[in-house]
């Protein structure tokens, strides 16, 4: 065989290996002043990050972590047995950025059963150390279906689908604000039995140019459950203690390679096209105002109201408002433990792009036109092995004879449906739907199937711990909710720049005639394309 052909052969085959780029692109929150723990919003860029999708994996794009504060407490928040105690000892003594959590938000989750063309919004909130993540009404994190008693997140808008596989946004979505928030609100009232629990009711609102306001909360109960069989736990959850957040981040968490060695010896890596969108100057805008909530934002018009006041308009009071300075930190990356990655900022580095936004800042020759006055900037895709980490390269300093440049990431299976705990009975048919099932077919070509319930009827409501009394006074609560905070009404503070993002229109309902108040749609399966 001629020499300069046996200079092209790979010496042996790319490998694919799952343990490809991990890491996190943060910037830390500044420290807000006590009282400021009752709510937090902020405005997250939305994109394509991969041109096509990629079986194994997940890239949760520019999020917080809302975690209750006990900060100061010494003792172990989860017991042995949970996840976070047995397997992440570094987070002791106490435990406490693992107890609980709401996370989730934008991103392109490796647990995802169907693929949209931009990010999807997920709902996530682990309540016991990790030993379940509640992600929505009827399914957790994993599309795994929720028993009964371990439902804990209860549909609350009548406008707006929320599907097991997470909300879908426009297709055309490509670098527009998709904004939300967290707010602590007292719907329901403090209990002592079975176990202490408090009365604050993490609801989600969405601002988007198509539907804005109330969407969801999680029942005090989800987080105080853990702590019947738990004394340090009692009263130290997300039910009854502030919320704190205190940064905002890309998590980089699952991300495959292709490793293979060049005939010389040297080892390189392929990792898939992750692009972003930026602007003329290669700025590209992940987090803007990320805010801080006191109680007079939100939650004492809605506890005056509950005692008989006057209806709030539900918009958040911006003298409650504190939005946080963002200071970018360094990109910090790996592709396996004790394997640090370097050399990446010579085509992007974090930066703080105002007191307000943080971003990233290309390089030169990074980016380039993505039509309409948008940029797409590259994140390096190649990698080789220098002493005991990996360094970005250009693709052109990559040896052919490695064959990386022509291997392909495959795509993930996209096949499976969701199905409702205890085969659709139970809770899902007692006290059961007052409508027959419906359908909607969403941008990633799923098909959500949903009823109608009763507010206090949907199947989360059965366990939530409430009298029949409470129950009653809920309803009738949520009865004015809907009346009165209606979708084409304003919420959260509308970004200082930037367009903001469109849900799938597919996503907005319309309740069936004489179902209009006091009734929700509650996804009742997910399926694929036929």
């Amino acid at each position: 065989m001629l020499p300069a052909l046996v200079a092209l052969l790979p010496a042996e085959l790319p490998k694919l290996e799952r343990s490809g780029l991990h890491g996190y692109i943060n910037a830390t929150a500044e420290e807000t002043p006590d009282g400021y723990g009752f709510g937090v919003s902020l405005y997250s860029a939305a994109w394509p990050l991969t041109e096509k999708p990629v079986s194994g994996f997940q890239i949760g794009l520019a999020s917080t972590w809302i975690l209750p504060d006990n900060r100061n407490f010494k003792e172990p928040l989860v017991p042995k047995g949970t996840v976070a105690r047995d397997s992440m000892p570094e987070r002791g003594p106490s435990f406490w950025t693992v107890f609980q959590t709401i996370e989730g938000g934008l991103g392109f989750w490796g647990s995802n059963r169907y693929l949209a063309p931009t990010a999807k919004f997920r709902i996530n909130g682990t309540v016991d150390g990790y030993n379940h993540e509640l992600s929505t009404p009827g399914w957790d994190f994993y599309g795994r279906a929720l028993p009964a008693e371990w439902m804990g997140i209860v549909q609350l808008s009548p406008h707006m689908l929320i599907p097991p596989d997470g909300v879908t946004l426009s297709q055309r979505t490509k670098g527009e604000l998709l904004g939300y928030a967290w707010m602590a609100l007292p719907l329901v009232v403090p209990r002592e039995v079975p176990v202490k629990t408090g009365n604050q009711c993490w609801t989600l609102f969405f601002n988007t140019s198509n539907f804005r306001g109330p969407v969801a909360f999680y029942l005090p109960t989800a987080w105080s459950k853990m702590s019947a069989g738990y004394a340090p736990a009692v009263g130290r959850g997300l039910d009854a203690l502030p919320g704190f957040a205190g940064s905002g981040a890309i998590e980089i968490n699952t991300v495959p390679k292709f490793v293979a060695d060049s005939v010389a010896g040297d080892r390189y890596a392929k990792i898939p096209q992750l692009q972003f969108p930026a602007d003329k100057d290669g700025k590209t805008v992940l987090i803007h105002n990320l805010t801080a909530y006191s109680k007079s934002a939100l939650w004492n018009q809605v506890e005056g109201w509950m005692a008989g006041g006057p209806i709030p308009s539900g918009a958040f009071d911006g003298k409650g408002a504190r939005i946080q300075k963002l200071r970018a930190n360094p990109i910090r990356l790996d592709m396996g433990p004790q394997q640090p990655v370097s050399r990446v900022e010579s085509w992007v580095e974090s930066a703080s792009l105002d007191p307000y936004t943080f971003g990233l800042q290309w390089k030169p020759g990074t980016f380039s036109p993505w039509g309409k006055g948008l940029y797409r900037a590259g994140f390096p895709a190649f990698f080789r092995r220098t002493g005991n980490g990996f360094e970005a390269v250009k693709q052109e300093a990559v040896p052919e004879n490695t064959g990386l440049g022509a291997v392909i990431f495959s795509s993930p299976d996209l096949t499976r449906s969701y199905l409702p705990s205890d085969g659709g009975q139970g809770v899902w048919a007692t006290p059961g739907p007052a409508s027959p099932p419906m359908r909607a077919t969403l941008s990633d070509g799923s098909v959500v199937t949903y009823s109608w319930y009763r507010f206090v009827d949907q199947p989360a409501m059965q366990n939530s711990g409430l009298s029949v009394t409470e129950k009653a006074d809920l309803q009738r609560l949520v009865e004015q909710i809907h009346r009165h905070w209606t979708p084409e009404k304003n919420y959260m503070a509308p970004p200082s720049a930037g367009k903001i993002a469109s849900l799938d229109p597919a996503l907005l309902v319309k309740p069936p005639k004489g179902l209009e108040v006091g009734y929700v749609p509650v996804a009742i399966r997910q399926d694929p394309s036929k």
